[in-house]
C-alpha cells in the first residue's frame, strides 16, 4: 500500500472512531457528569412506563379493529376485551421491556414476537374448547395487525432513543473495573456498538489513583480509584452499573463481595464475557447446588431454523425479482449503452463448504477490468486480503452510481434463487482471498454467504480485515431470522445513505 493510501486509511479510521469513543467518554466538569449520571439513573423506568402506555394503546387499537370489523356479538367483545389486558401483561412478562435489551439487538424484537405467539396460542386452544368463542379470521386479523404495529413503534421508539444516546441522554452510567489492557478492550467495544447503552466515568484499575487516566486510542479515560475502593467510587460518581472488564484481584471473592456492596447503592454488576463471539441467546445459566454454570449452545449448521431460513430467501427474492423487474431492465439497457461489454459480470466465489460458484452482478467495471488489476496493485486501498481502490479508473460511468447505491447487485437474487447465496450471510470472498486464510477464517464458509450482512450494514470497505472477519464469524455462529430480518431493514436504509461503498 502506498504512503498516500495508509494516510487515507489512518485518516478514515480516525474521523470514525474518534467520535465514538467521545460519545462514549462524555465530556464535561466532574459535577456535570455526576448531574448527567443522576439523571440517567432514573431512564429505564420512564422509558418501561413510555413503552407500556405505548404497548397498550396498540394493542387496544389492534383488538378494537377485530371487534368492529370481524365479531360485534358479546362473545367478541369478551374475547378483545381478555387480548387488551392480557397482551400488555405478556410483553411484560417476556421482558421485552427490560433495560438490558433495549435499543441494541434483535432480542427486543424477538421477545415482542415470542410473547405475542405464546399469548395467541393460549387464547387459541381456549377458544376451541370454549366453542369457537372468537372466530378464526378476527385471530389472524388481531394477531397480524397487532404484532406489525407493536414492532413499528418498537422501531420508532428505539430511533428515537438511539438519537436520545448519540446525545449522551438515555445512557447508564458506568464504571469499569479490571486490568488496563482488559478495560481499553470493553470500552473499545462498547463504543463500537450502535447506540452504545452505556456512559463510561471512567476506570477502576489495581493500584489506579485518582488523577491518573489511561490512554484508549488517543482518547483519555479517567482513572477513578483503585479496586479496593470502588463502592465509594460508585456512590460519589452516581454510577447505575459496574462492569468487571476481566480477572481482578482477589478473584471471584472480590465479585461476590462487591455485589452485595453495590444493593445499597442501586449499582447493577455487569460480568465481561471472554467468550467472544458469543451472542446472548446461546448462553443460559444452569444453577447446580448453589454453583451458577453458564452452558454454551453449539452453533448448528443445518435443521429447521436453516429450513425456515431457506424459504424466507426463495419468497423474498422471488417477490424482489418481479417487483424489480422494470429497473432490473432499465439498468441492463443503460449498461449495454453505457460501454462495450456484456450486460452481466460473471465472477467465481467461494460458496458454502468451499464450493465455488458464478456471482452475478450488472458490469460496472470496462471489460478488460480483470486483465489491468495487476497494474493497480501499488494503489490498493483494501483491507487483509481485500482488494479495493476508492477511485478505481476501472469503473464506468454508469458503474459508479451502481456501485454506490449497491444497484449493480441485484442480479444475485437469481443466485439465491438457485441455493447458492442466501438473502444474508458472510460476503462471498474470491478464490485468491480463500488461499490467503488463517485457519479460524474458513469458518466463514460453513453458511452460504449473502447478499448483504453485518459487513454491508456496518461500514464495507472502509472496515478493516479484523473488523470484517469478526463480524462474519460472529454471524456465522449467532445468526437469527429475527436478526435476518433487522439487517434486511438496515441494508435497505444503507441503500439511501451509502456508506464504504466504491
Amino acid at each position: 500500500m502506498s504512503v498516500g493510501a495508509q494516510q487515507n486509511v489512518a485518516h478514515s479510521i480516525t474521523a470514525w472512531w474518534g467520535p465514538r469513543l467521545s460519545s462514549v467518554l462524555k465530556p464535561g466538569s466532574p459535577s456535570a457528569r455526576i448531574a448527567r449520571s443522576a439523571r440517567a439513573q432514573a431512564w429505564p423506568r420512564r422509558y418501561a412506563l413510555y413503552l407500556r402506555a405505548a404497548d397498550s394503546a396498540v394493542v387496544l387499537a389492534a383488538a378494537a379493529g377485530g371487534l368492529i370489523l370481524g365479531d360485534t356479538s358479546p362473545r367478541g367483545l369478551a374475547a378483545v376485551v381478555a387480548i387488551a389486558v392480557l397482551w400488555p401483561v405478556a410483553l411484560g412478562v417476556y421482558g421485552s421491556r427490560d433495560a438490558s435489551v433495549l435499543g441494541i439487538g434483535a432480542e427486543e424484537y424477538r421477545r415482542v414476537v415470542a410473547a405475542s405467539f405464546q399469548l395467541f396460542a393460549v387464547l387459541a386452544i381456549a377458544s376451541v374448547l370454549m366453542t369457537n368463542w372468537l372466530p378464526a379470521h378476527v385471530f389472524a386479523l388481531v394477531f397480524g395487525s397487532g404484532v406489525m404495529a407493536l414492532l413499528a413503534v418498537r422501531w420508532v421508539s428505539r430511533r428515537w432513543l438511539n438519537h436520545q444516546r448519540q446525545n449522551g441522554l438515555y445512557l447508564t452510567p458506568a464504571v469499569v473495573v479490571g486490568e488496563p489492557e482488559d478495560v481499553r478492550y470493553v470500552v473499545r467495544r462498547i463504543a463500537a456498538s450502535d447506540g452504545a447503552p452505556y456512559n463510561v466515568l471512567g476506570a477502576v484499575l489495581p493500584g489506579g489513583r485518582r488523577g491518573q487516566s489511561l490512554a484508549v486510542d488517543g482518547v483519555r479515560l479517567p482513572v477513578l480509584s483503585s479496586t479496593d475502593d470502588v463502592v465509594r467510587t460508585v456512590a460519589l460518581k452516581k454510577a447505575a452499573a459496574v462492569i468487571i472488564a476481566g480477572p481482578v484481584p482477589g478473584g471471584n471473592r472480590y465479585v461476590r463481595e462487591l455485589g452485595w456492596n453495590l444493593e445499597q447503592h442501586d449499582a447493577e454488576l455487569v460480568l465481561a464475557s471472554t467468550l467472544t463471539n458469543v451472542a446472548g441467546p446461546r448462553i443460559h445459566w444452569r444453577p447446580v447446588q448453589g454453583l451458577p454454570l453458564m452452558e454454551v449452545d453449539l452453533p448448528h449448521y443445518t435443521g429447521a431454523k436453516h429450513v425456515v431460513k431457506r424459504a424466507l430467501d426463495l419468497v423474498l427474492a422471488s417477490a424482489a425479482l418481479v417487483m424489480l423487474a422494470p429497473i432490473l431492465g432499465v439498468l441492463a439497457i443503460i449498461v449495454h449503452l453505457d460501454s462495450e461489454g456484456p450486460i452481466l459480470f460473471r465472477q467465481e466465489r467461494i460458496g458454502k463448504a468451499g464450493r465455488p460458484f458464478s456471482m452475478l452482478k450488472f458490469r460496472s467495471m470496462v471489460q478488460d477490468a480483470e486483465s489491468r488489476l495487476r497494474d493497480l496493485e501499488a494503489d490498493n486501498e483494501g483491507a487483509g486480503v481485500l482488494f479495493k481502490v476508492k477511485d478505481d479508473p476501472r469503473v464506468t460511468r454508469c458503474g459508479k452510481w451502481m456501485r454506490k447505491y449497491s444497484l449493480d447487485e441485484l442480479p444475485q437474487f437469481l443466485n439465491v434463487l438457485k441455493g447458492e447465496m442466501s438473502l444474508v450471510g458472510p460476503r462471498p470472498p474470491l478464490s485468491r482471498e480463500v488461499g490467503k486464510y488463517e485457519r479460524y477464517t474458513h469458518r466463514r464458509m460453513l453458511i452460504k454467504p449473502g447478499i448483504t450482512g453485518l459487513w454491508q450494514i456496518s461500514g464495507r470497505s472502509d472496515l478493516d480485515w479484523d473488523d470484517s472477519v469478526r463480524l462474519d464469524l460472529y454471524y456465522v455462529e449467532n445468526w437469527s431470522i429475527m436478526g435476518d430480518l433487522m439487517i434486511l431493514w438496515r441494508t435497505f436504509r444503507a441503500v439511501f445513505a451509502p456508506t464504504g461503498a466504491y
